[in-house]
């Protein structure tokens, strides 16, 4: 089952997406939240009452499409999660996984614009498989992690490479806004195994970066537990796996974003994810 937020005719809430079609569960099945991460708490009867909807359908084509978590209780990511990635940034193997924290205001669904920053040039993409936790849960082992994740989509963690450098958190060169495009759906667990999917990101259709999530150094089960074990995890919450090798940082020179280019990544089974690079607008908010 996929499960997407969109906004229609004024009103954002979350439907079904059967191919070109959205099931608008908001009509199909009243009282049912409209919101992910309220819908998610509501658990295995509101993913069965979705699964089983058949009401109203809004054409693909008459929605927009947002990202599926509008606004994720934590958003956990995951550094040099790649043996290739590791090699190109000439790193050690990280011995436990390298996790560090993007703002939740850096969410923007499917075709959204990501801002290059004024304050810097360096702007690079990493596209990523994406966790999306269904239930409260702690010390979950290994050999449970699937029964607490409600799905997975695909994230595009844009970072700021000399803001990410300055210190050793990495948060601020990694949250900007608009740096977590995320989409387009959440792709239920018992329709999809992690492990075992190709996974592309092109700029401006040029192929740079090419890999398959087998290569996860830790995998999903394996972060799902090494998080847990020091704080809860809720309804809602991303994180995002890792990237591959082929990052703009690595290239000879660097061939960072600029004006104008198109990222897509793509995940087998989840589908693609497309943002375009626009110059952050003058807009200042005080």
């Amino acid at each position: 089952m996929k499960l997407v937020t969109f906004t229609a005719a004024g009103a954002t809430r979350i439907g079904r997406l059967d191919a070109d079609a959205i099931v608008d569960l908001a009509a199909a099945v009243p009282g049912l939240p409209t919101e992910m991460c309220a819908f998610l708490a509501a658990g295995a009867p509101a993913l069965e009452a979705a699964r089983s909807a058949d009401g109203p359908r809004i054409a693909l084509a008459d929605a927009k499409l947002e990202a599926p978590v509008l606004r994720p209780p934590k958003i956990l990511a995951v550094g040099l999660n790649y043996a290739d990635h590791v090699a190109e940034t000439g790193m050690k193997r990280p011995e436990f996984p390298m996790i560090f924290n993007k703002q939740s205001t850096a969410i923007v669904g499917p075709g959204a614009d990501v801002h290059l920053p004024k304050v810097s040039k360096l702007l690079d993409y990493e596209g990523e498989l994406a966790i999306v936790i269904g239930r409260r849960c702690r010390h979950v082992p290994r050999d449970r992690a699937r029964e607490v994740i409600a799905g997975y989509t695909i994230a595009n963690d844009v970072s700021v490479r000399d803001w990410q450098m300055r210190v050793p958190t990495m948060t601020m060169g990694k949250s900007f806004d608009t740096h977590c495009p995320l989409g387009p759906a959440i792709v239920t667990g018992d329709g999809f195994e992690p492990s075992g999917h190709e996974l592309k990101t092109f700029i401006n259709d040029e192929l740079r970066q090419h890999s398959n999530t087998k290569e996860l150094i830790f995998g999903c089960f394996d972060l799902v537990e090494h998080l847990s074990t020091a704080f809860t995890l809720e309804p809602g919450d991303v994180i995002s796996t890792g990237t591959p090798g082929g990052v703009a940082l690595a290239m000879k020179p660097p061939a960072w974003l600029e004006v104008g280019d198109r990222m897509r990544v793509e995940i087998e089974g989840l589908g693609a994810l497309e943002n375009r690079v626009v110059a952050e607008p003058d807009t200042q908010r005080i």
